[in-house]
């Protein structure tokens, strides 16, 4: 039986895509439904079906939101929501795709969240590059104000919420919870040192929530739908539908909506076609540049985060969901020396072991690739991969020597080595 999408998020803009984004499109489809009867139910319960759906951050960390937003220190006030649209990780494109063609699902998801945790303020931070995503999201908040659903005393429940669109300036870090935080703020996108946690103390200092757009997304269908309908989705402590964004190497790339627990060759075999012109696998990527890579032997492995990060012999994750397929034909030295270079430049510059390390790395994996590197470049990349990630202070630099490790564990034969 051929492999199918779960489409729960997706399902509108894939029925409609000629005007997906538009208001009267989205409400023919049933967003805002639930903003009508939201402000009957206690904000408390909204909290706790969204913890009992068991929906997990789609940010790359896969915690848990409804904990998260428990996570709140109670009667501090005023608490903001973050929607972290940034989406800087190479080869992640899904984010982008809903910002732009289901901005009113996102909105819908916004209030119900903003609500759950009494903020009266949430700000959407959106990759600057994304132009038609801000271009379409503004537009629909602008609909969203002029029809109540968004802005003062909402559907004549006295409830106000202003939603903020902020667009970035393109930098990788501003991904990071909190280097977006300080991006809000006007400030360099640099991490902060945790605790405190945005969730004590974020934007202003003040008690705040990030969620990622997939997250949010997300939300309205489980009050739709409740929490036992989304929770018999997926797998184990995985619950729920995914979005991963298969490229590269595969004859149908593109972003694939799929129940959790199916497995990476089901996604790449079955829905993305298999390796383009009828190659081999060489290795693939499974959640960005940020996370270890695999291999044939682990295409039976599920799409299951936690079996993932804990089961697989080269322990990895699924991260922001980009699948990135690389043939036989491929030399993995290259693709390493091309993230690496990545990591380098978008290093914030803040801690020394990423600053000083990730440059260094990267200027032995020029010498390896150039083919005038030894046992001496090899030795420097090993070191410095281990001092980079244990002492870097956010997961750039805790990423960085991932795709130099893969190339030391899997293809030895790329730096010279027997």
């Amino acid at each position: 039986m051929a492999v199918q999408e779960t489409r729960v998020i997706t399902k509108f803009l894939r029925e409609r895509p000629d005007d997906s984004w538009t208001l009267d499109a989205a409400l023919a489809n049933g967003t805002y439904s639930m903003i009508d009867t939201l402000f009957d139910r206690a904000p408390e319960d909204i909290v706790k079906l969204v913890t009992d759906s068991g929906l997990r951050g789609r940010g790359g960390a896969g915690f848990g939101t409804g904990q998260k937003w428990s996570f709140l220190p109670k009667d501090v006030y005023p608490r903001y929501l973050a929607v972290n649209g940034d989406e800087g990780e190479p080869s992640t494109f899904k984010d982008h795709m809903l910002v732009e063609r289901d901005p009113h699902q996102l909105i819908e998801g916004i209030v119900i969240a903003s609500y759950a945790i009494q903020t009266h303020h949430a700000f959407v931070y959106l990759r600057g590059e994304f132009a038609l995503g801000a271009e379409r999201l503004g537009a629909a908040l602008a609909d969203a104000y002029a029809r109540g659903y968004v802005g003062k005393n909402i559907k004549g429940s006295g409830y106000d919420l202003e939603i903020v669109l902020h667009r970035g300036a393109g930098c990788y870090i501003a991904g990071d919870e909190t280097g977006l935080l300080s991006s809000l703020e006007g400030e360099r996108a640099m991490p902060r040192i945790k605790p405190p946690f945005p969730a004590v103390q974020g934007v202003y200092a003040a008690p705040t929530i990030v969620n990622n757009v997939e997250t949010l997304s997300a939300v309205p269908h489980i009050l739709r739908n409740g929490a036992e309908w989304y929770a018999a989705m997926g797998v184990n402590r995985s619950k729920g539908t995914r979005l991963f964004s298969v490229s590269g190497h595969v004859e149908r790339p593109g972003n694939y909506e799929v129940e959790l627990g199916i497995t990476f060759r089901d996604l790449i075999e079955g829905l993305a076609g298999g390796v383009a012109g009828g190659r081999k696998l060489g290795f693939f990527i499974p959640g960005g540049a940020s996370s270890p890579w695999l291999l044939e032997e682990h295409l039976d492995a599920p799409l299951d985060m936690d079996y993932v990060q804990s089961e697989l012999s080269a322990t990895t994750m699924l991260g922001s969901g980009a699948v990135m397929v690389y043939d036989e034909t491929v030399d993995p030295l290259l693709v390493a020396w091309r993230i690496a270079k990545f990591f380098a430049h978008e290093s914030c510059g803040k801690c020394t072991p990423c600053r000083e390390g990730t440059a260094r790395m990267l200027v032995a994996l020029d010498r390896l690739a150039a083919g005038s590197g030894g046992e001496g470049e090899v030795a420097i990349l090993r070191e410095l991969g281990e001092v980079v990630q244990l002492a870097s202070l956010c997961g750039l630099g805790q990423a960085a020597p991932l795709s130099v490790r893969a190339v030391l564990e899997h293809f030895p034969g790329a730096l010279g080595l027997q």
